[in-house]
């Protein structure tokens, strides 16, 4: 049994800056592949960030130059620094490990965005 425990959302002013962080405990190997994941209300989730063994990193074109995703693998968390935040940035963010061969989600954070 794994548990991921996301923490960091909030509001913020557009141009402002949020580091989520998502804490992985129970049953785990390894935290990668890492990712993090959003959905807007009335959109479907989509792919924000995606990290594997700290090599391979993909960005969704809406989030690049501004998103960074990392990890502590002694903490077993990961993290998705934002900066130059924008209104279309507003979801829920959810992060995504895979571990023993099945994938985890966290319970989701709220980001809200104002113009």
């Amino acid at each position: 049994q794994v548990q991921l425990v996301e923490a960091g959302g909030g509001l913020v002013q557009a141009g402002g800056s949020l580091r989520l962080s998502c804490t992985a405990s129970g049953n785990i190997f390894s935290i990668n592949p890492m990712g993090w994941y959003r959905q807007a209300p009335g959109k479907q989730r989509e792919l924000v960030a995606h990290n594997t063994s700290g090599v391979t990193t993909m960005y969704a074109d809406s989030v690049k130059g501004r998103f960074t995703i990392s990890g502590d693998t002694v903490k077993n968390t990961v993290y998705l620094q934002m900066n130059s935040l924008k209104p279309e940035d507003t979801a829920v963010y959810y992060c995504s490990i895979v571990t023993r061969g099945l994938t985890y989600w966290g319970q989701g954070t709220q980001v809200t965005v104002s113009s």
